[in-house]
Parts: C-alpha cells; structure tokens; sequence
C-alpha cells in the first residue's frame, strides 16, 4: 500500500501542456489525487547583520523560534564579512544604517567576495526606500521594513512574513539576480517620445491596449527591464508590486525614468490614458473601477480583504478582466508566493493574453509557476523577450 501511495504522489507532480490551435502553450492539466502531500520546510542557515544588539536578538530569536538557524551575528558590513565568510550561510540579514561599514557597502562587497542572498532591513520611510533601492541596485535581493523605526519591537509583529521571506531569499536564484543587477547598471533610459520604435525594433501599440504586470521578489528589476523595453503608442500599463507603502512612489520615479511611459504612483480616483501607467500603491489594494474610450479610472482600496499581501495582483487583474473591454495583456513576473495566478486566469476568462517569466530567468519562480500550473498562461519566456512577447502576442 505505501508503494501505491508513493506511486500516486509521482503522478500527481505530473504536468502536461498542450498548444492550442495558434502554437500557444495555453491548457496544463495537473492530475491530482487524494495521497497525502510530503513537503519539506526550508530551514536555511542565517546571518543577522544589525548595529543594535536588541534587534539582532529579536530577529535571531524570531527565525529560530521559526525553525531558521542563525548560525552568526555581526554589528556592522565589515564584521558580516568574516562571519560570512567563516559560516557560509544560505542567506543574510542586514540592517542598512549601521556605523563603519554600512549595508550597501557591504552588500557589494559580498557580491564580490563571497556572493550571498541578502536581505535588507530598512526603515519604513522615504528615505529609507531611497537607499534600498541603491542596496537592491548593489545586488540585495530583497527587503524587509522595519515597523516603528530601526530599533522597535514593531518586527515581532510581523514575525510570520519575515521568516516567509528570510525562506524565500535563500531559494533566490543569485546568479540571475546578479545578471539582473548587471543589466540595470548597463542600460540607457528610453526614449520618453511616445512615438516611434524601440531598440529592439518593436513598433508602437495601436490597438488600444492595457498591460498589466504583477510581480514580488525580484520584480522593481525585472519590470524595470520590461518596461525599459516596452513600446508606448496606444498602450496603457498597470504595475503591481508587491512594495510597502512608503516605497511605490519611489518605485513609480524609477519606472517613470527607465521607461517611454509617463508613470506615476496610483491615487484614488486617477486616470490613466495612452502612454501612461501607474504603480500600485503599498499598503492598500488597486482595482479598476471604471473604463471608458481607452482610459482607465482606478480605485484604492484600504479595506483588510484577507489577503497576505497588498496591494495584491488578483484584486487588480480580476477588476481588469470585469471593467475593460479593449484588449489586455496580463504578465507574471518573478516572486514567491501564487498571487496573481486567480487574476490571471480572470483575464484569459476574458478574452486576454497571457505571458508568465520562465523559471531560468526567475529570481524566485513561485508566482509565475502558480499561473502556469493553474492553466492559464499563453506564454513562457525569458525575462529578455518579456516586452517582445507581449507587443507580438496579439489575437
């Protein structure tokens, strides 16, 4: 009998796509039975890298209550260095303000010596979103704020979510990230003419079209990348990332600067038209709440929907898929997590394309991977051939 049980596990892991009649990968179907699932928690070995001795004995007694060793601690960039180096973790915290060596400095200095996920722990301000991103430019592959300042007992609160993403660093696909960082530092801002073709040839939308791009872990670089590359004309482009609060306007100026779009963080009540988009806005949830002769109007929402994140990308595609009558791209980037998967499969439901990061280019294939094995996505492609894949993608 437990022969037949573990026979039945293999077939459920089994995945067959099928192309539908235009070469689109397009129907998975995942045969499913009622054996018990195994899963193995993720228990990677940490380093925690904070000035305040209270904050490294709150975050070590948070990830090891949670099953995460902290194998080493140290009080500043050139301390994490050797201990790095000494204990070879799987993924590091590190605080982004500490005296001597602070965290961007020592984060390109572990990418360079001993390349290590890293995660940054940053205060829940403006300024402190400047600098993450400059950390996340370095080679971070993530951040984490810090709920009441740099020294607070506000992280114990989010205990749960911070050793989700402790987890989820570790499983980061550092190489990739890296190739990601590299490309960052290598390109030019776009053209901000909206007419006109792009680098790669790829002519301007002319069919009234919204875009949609929902992306966690990984994505502020790989939508940077796409949207760098992707042609304006007739086009409008809603990004939801999943960012606090205090750091989507930055976001939305990194966009609005790499980009041919005119970007800005979404406000309640905003519209966008031809050419421009907005970003979702942290902490609260974005939905389409009106469409009409090619212009959005989109709506926040500050209500506690049960969902783990916010803004989250089902709340917004699903609104897409009930409100706009024009054609839509729906895209996944990389990301832990399955949001997303619902809203994409809102917008296939409605007539939509669908396009979804492949697990090479990933720097954490969760959230793309949960749209493929619900069956709703088109295509599958590199990071690289995202914005080609979604101007050619057409009915």
């Amino acid at each position: 009998m437990a022969l037949f049980y573990r026979f039945l596990y293999y077939l459920q892991q089994c995945v067959a796509t099928f192309p539908d009649q235009h070469g689109h990968r397009r129907v998975t179907i995942r045969v499913r039975d009622s054996a018990p699932e195994v899963t193995r928690v993720r228990k990677p070995q940490t380093v925690v890298v904070d000035d305040s001795r209270f904050m490294r004995g709150l975050i070590t007694d948070l990830l090891d209550d949670a099953g995460v060793p902290v194998v080493g601690e140290a009080a500043d960039g050139a301390e994490a260095l050797e201990v790095i180096k000494e204990e070879g973790p799987d993924a590091v915290t590190m605080d982004l303000e500490m005296p001597g060596m602070g965290g961007i400095e020592a984060v390109e200095r572990i990418m360079d010596e001993q390349p290590t996920p890293v995660l940054m722990l940053s205060a829940h301000t403006e300024d402190g979103a400047e600098v993450t991103f400059e950390a996340l430019d370095k080679g971070a592959v993530d951040f984490f704020t810090k709920p009441g300042g740099e020294v607070s007992m506000g992280v114990s609160q989010h205990g749960e979510q911070l050793v989700s993403t402790v987890r989820s660093v570790a499983d980061a696909d550092l190489a990739q990230a890296s190739r990601q960082t590299e490309a960052d530092q290598q390109r030019q801002p776009a053209s901000q003419t909206t007419g006109g073709t792009t680098e790669a040839g790829l002519e301007p939308f002319d069919d009234t079209r919204t875009v949609l791009i929902g992306s966690s872990t990984g994505g502020p670089d790989a939508v940077e990348q796409v949207m760098s590359e992707l042609p304006a004309g007739d086009c409008r482009v809603i990004v939801i990332q999943h960012m606090p609060e205090a750091f989507t306007a930055r976001f939305a100026d990194r966009l609005d600067a790499a980009s041919r779009y005119d970007v800005r963080e979404a406000t309640d009540g905003a519209r966008i038209d031809a050419g421009e988009a907005v970003v979702a806005r942290g902490g609260c949830h974005m939905e389409i709440s009106g469409y009409s002769s090619g212009r959005i109007r989109v709506g926040l929402i500050d209500d506690d929907l049960g969902l783990s994140v916010d803004p989250a990308v089902d709340v917004t595609m699903k609104s897409a898929a009930e409100t706009i009558t024009d054609p839509m791209t729906g895209v996944i980037l990389t990301g832990m997590g399955s949001d997303g998967a619902d809203g994409i499969c809102a917008i296939q439901e409605a007539g939509g394309l669908t396009v979804a990061q492949d697990e090479a280019s990933c720097v954490i294939y969760g959230m793309p991977k949960r749209a493929i094995d619900a069956g709703c996505v088109d295509e599958v492609c590199d990071l690289n051939e995202i914005a080609t894949t979604i101007r050619e993608l057409v009915p």
